[in-house]
């Protein structure tokens, strides 16, 4: 375990004891979470806390010589504010991985999608009093594990390997644990051969840097998506996924909501899984519908990418169209090899332009796979499949 920096309330950096940790700066105008955050990440095996400041202007003037992995970095902080210190401190170190805090609002949610396509890495969400983020497990075990996912990629693309996170880990929801080694390098299986069968849906799971992923390969692809329902399970919270939706159809140029309980699936339509229920499909008549459940999570996730990509295979079998893009965890692999052995095909984005290759990895090592591919590219393969191309 790391030593515990001894920090008081005023801004600071700290000496690093353990050279190969994942170095995790801090930045909240919030004394108390910024003890907080500070305590959790130093109890963490291979984490440690190298720096807290009280507002983004203190911490750009700092960020350089403390080198950080990943920063925390709160959006509302008084002198210089999260957004305001994003794009400043991306052109100091282009590769760090931010993680945006904020409380749940309809206004903060806006902000961190924005804040997702300036270059930050992820969000997390945090609650709106002190209380809450003292007490609240949630919390804590959802920003360790995207500290630990996001810090280790950073590793690998700067050459600084850590003992105790593989480069290639990702926190498997399923378990919520990180990876170890062996885990992490299960080779990714032979690529199957891509359906016969144009297909009739598109189905979509993200996560960890889902939302600009989506939006740009969106934006290439609305043309081709006429002919085709589109339906998007993205691991986010409910104050978000309206929000995401809108950015979804200014992306694309075509209209794209949260899906509704027994609503008719459309051609030339987007359809977002609703924060807080899984959307799934079912068939009436010779219809599909939406349905959405209020049951369990699944992989930990609520909404969860296998409910969907389970059920469309049990409509559209062959005819299915999938996308696993990045995320943390390993959820769209069981459903994606569903949809494969259904006759389908599933698509998932390459690691090297996935900001954590959970999801898709996991997905590829499963076999479900016919083809994959960097995050450019991707657009341009799905339009192919879906103009009956299998090449």
């Amino acid at each position: 375990m790391s030593v515990i920096p001894q920090y008081t309330a005023s801004d600071q950096t700290a000496t690093l004891t353990d050279p190969d940790a994942i170095r995790v700066m801090i930045v909240d105008d919030s004394v108390v979470v910024r003890g907080l955050v500070t305590r959790w990440v130093s109890e963490e095996q291979g984490l440690e806390a190298v720096g807290k400041f009280s507002n983004g202007q203190k911490a750009l003037e700092n960020v350089v010589s403390v080198d950080p992995d990943v920063i925390v970095l709160d959006i509302e902080m008084p002198v210089m504010s999260g957004i305001e210190a994003l794009p400043e401190i991306l052109k100091l170190l282009p590769d760090v991985k931010i993680i945006m805090a904020s409380t749940l609002t309809q206004r903060n949610a806006e902000i961190s999608l924005n804040a997702l396509s300036l270059g930050a890495a992820d969000y997390v969400p945090k609650p709106t009093s002190n209380s809450g983020v003292t007490t609240s497990t949630e919390f804590r075990n959802n920003l360790i594990n995207k500290i630990k996912a996001l810090g280790a990629h950073r590793r690998k693309r700067t050459a600084r390997q850590t003992p105790h996170v593989s480069a290639t880990t990702s926190v498997i929801a399923r378990t919520t644990k990180i990876e170890t080694p062996a885990e992490a390098g299960q080779p990714v299986a032979a690529l199957r051969e891509p359906s016969r069968l144009r297909p009739r849906v598109l189905v979509i799971g993200s996560s960890t840097g889902g939302p600009p992923a989506l939006a740009s390969v969106l934006e290439q692809l609305g043309p081709h998506l006429k002919n085709i329902p589109v339906l998007v399970t993205q691991h986010m919270p409910s104050t978000f996924t309206g929000i995401f939706a809108s950015h979804l159809a200014r992306a694309s140029g075509l209209v794209a909501k949260e899906g509704i309980d027994g609503e008719t699936i459309t051609s030339g339509r987007i359809y977002v899984a609703p924060g807080g229920r899984h959307m799934i499909v079912e068939r009436s008549g010779a219809s599909a519908v939406i349905r959405l459940t209020d049951g369990p999570e699944v992989n930990f996730c609520k909404p969860a990418v296998d409910p969907l990509f389970e059920t469309a295979a049990s409509v559209f079998g062959g005819s299915t169209l999938a996308a696993v893009f990045t995320g943390m965890g390993t959820d769209g692999a069981i459903g994606g090899k569903i949809i494969a052995d259904a006759g389908g095909s599933v698509i998932a984005q390459d690691e090297a332009t996935s900001v954590v290759w959970g999801m898709p990895g996991a997905t590829a090592k499963a076999g479900a796979c016919c083809a994959i591919v960097p995050l450019p590219e991707m657009a341009e393969k799905l339009a192919k499949l879906i103009q009956g191309n299998r090449q």
